[in-house]
């Protein structure tokens, strides 16, 4: 089938609508040599980014998301960063209910908008901070809430917390530099920290398996952002070694550190990057 027909059928049947791409603030990797007391700490979300613009959900790459009136009603004509979430390990779950043409009342029900940014503040993050506690407390809505901001003292107290969230099923922290104002690009003033970090890379190719994986998939050739191309071999189902993440497909995987050379380390799949 042509690709330009492919695409069509795409947008014809795709449940979204589209709008214009957001201008979000992505965050760069922890690293140690800052004054942590200039941050603000707060618990990252394994759940669905989304841009409230005044008017409508926008996700990363520019759809409007299907909520229901009554769940964004009561939200500001002013521009929000946020996170749709339901719980700690439940990202299938809100990714699967954001991206019905129809969910149920119920099923939305069980969503929040996590505030964590204004985009259109010209203040501060510290003075964001104070906003977005302004912006909760003045509003009806019970699906409008803000992530908790913290100070830590040290880098040892920061690992603990991090130690903390971990163990209670969450994913990791983010750092926000109080004195920051948002900037629409990836930006050293927010960071994000795991035990172990993830990125995305584009599927080139499938390689085939050996031994129990024979005649199915054994590991994926991918390239990332920066061009570097490795294998991933590890953390698939054996549903996905048989129905493999299609080429040209963007996936997430976890990995821990770099070689000198920049390829991750002990690269395992995750999941096929959803396109909200």
């Amino acid at each position: 089938m042509p690709a330009v027909l492919i695409f069509c059928l795409t947008l014809l049947f795709s449940p979204f609508i589209h709008a214009a791409t957001p201008p979000i603030q992505l965050a760069t990797i922890y690293h140690q040599d800052i004054d942590i007391k200039n941050f603000w700490i707060s618990e990252k979300l394994d759940g669905v980014r989304a841009y409230w613009d005044g008017k409508n959900l926008i996700s990363r790459q520019g759809n409007i998301f299907n909520a229901p009136l009554w769940f964004t009603k009561d939200f500001p004509d002013t521009q929000i960063d946020g996170e749709l979430w339901i719980a700690r390990n439940q990202f299938e779950q809100v990714s699967g209910i954001v991206r019905m043409q129809k969910a149920t009342t119920e099923q939305w029900q069980k969503i929040s908008f996590m505030i964590f940014d204004l985009p259109g503040s010209p203040e501060n993050f510290s003075g964001r901070i104070k906003n977005m506690e302004k912006i909760v407390a003045s509003s009806a809505s019970p699906h409008l809430k803000m992530i908790k901001q913290q100070k830590v003292q040290s880098n040892t107290q920061l690992q603990l917390l991090l130690d903390q969230v971990i163990s209670q099923g969450g994913e990791g922290l983010m750092l926000h530099k109080g004195s920051a104002y948002y900037q629409a690009k990836r930006s050293k003033d927010l960071m994000k920290l795991k035990k172990q970090q993830d990125a995305e890379a584009l599927v080139l190719q499938h390689l085939p398996g050996e031994g129990r994986n024979s005649g199915r998939l054994g590991a994926l050739l991918v390239k990332t952002e920066a061009g570097i191309i490795f294998k991933i071999g590890g953390g698939f189902s054996d549903f996905e070694r048989e129905n493999p993440p299609a080429i040209g497909a963007t996936i997430t995987y976890k990995y821990i550190g770099t070689t000198k050379n920049g390829v991750p380390r002990f690269a395992s799949f995750m999941r096929v990057r959803e396109a909200f």
